[in-house]
């Protein structure tokens, strides 16, 4: 920054005071920009995305914590597209049951699943942070991000206690058989 000459020596110091100042503020603020930047690039991967496929005409209910659940899904690894489960070819080929929000499946896919209503389809895709993590677990490699295609099939009320749910439980594997 050019000064004049013709300006008194104390003037010189105060303007360019103000300029240090300034600048340090500039600097500041792009630092904290850049810093919250990124704090909301990394909250973005972790977030779990939905893409609603199709919409039944009448929602009666949404999927509420401790419903359960009667599902059909595909799972996917986003890298590549290869499919590592489906429903309809496991074990007898039928949906799944299971009690939304106490941890029976992982937690993106939890957390994808509600609100939703019965004959709905989503598109789900969840960050390794909420799937498999950094483990992974066969076939899904360690920090892999999956992608589900759910059919939701039918939602009954369940109890609102996860104390009700070890109950019901009796093999205490966390999942729910139709004799359970």
């Amino acid at each position: 920054m050019k000064f004049p000459a013709c300006l008194p020596r104390r003037q010189m110091c105060k303007m360019s005071e103000r300029a240090v100042l300034h600048f340090i503020l500039c600097l500041q603020l792009l630092c904290l920009s850049g810093f919250l930047g990124l704090i909301c690039a990394s909250e973005s991967k972790d977030e779990v995305q939905i893409e609603v496929l199709f919409v039944p005409e009448n929602c009666t209910q949404k999927v509420r914590k401790g419903d359960l659940l009667h599902a059909h899904y595909d799972g996917f690894l986003a890298k590549d597209g290869s499919q590592f489960y489906c429903s309809r070819s496991a074990k007898d080929g039928q949906p799944h049951w299971f009690v939304h929000g106490v941890g029976e499946v992982i937690k993106g896919l939890d957390l994808g699943l509600k609100d939703m209503c019965p004959g709905e389809k989503r598109k789900i895709t969840v960050p390794p942070s909420l799937a498999f993590g950094e483990k992974g677990k066969d076939p899904v490699p360690p920090n892999a991000t999956v992608i589900f295609e759910v059919e939701l099939l039918h939602v009954r009320r369940g109890p609102r206690s996860i104390e009700a749910f070890k109950e019901m439980d009796l093999d205490n594997d966390r999942t729910l058989t139709k004799e359970e």
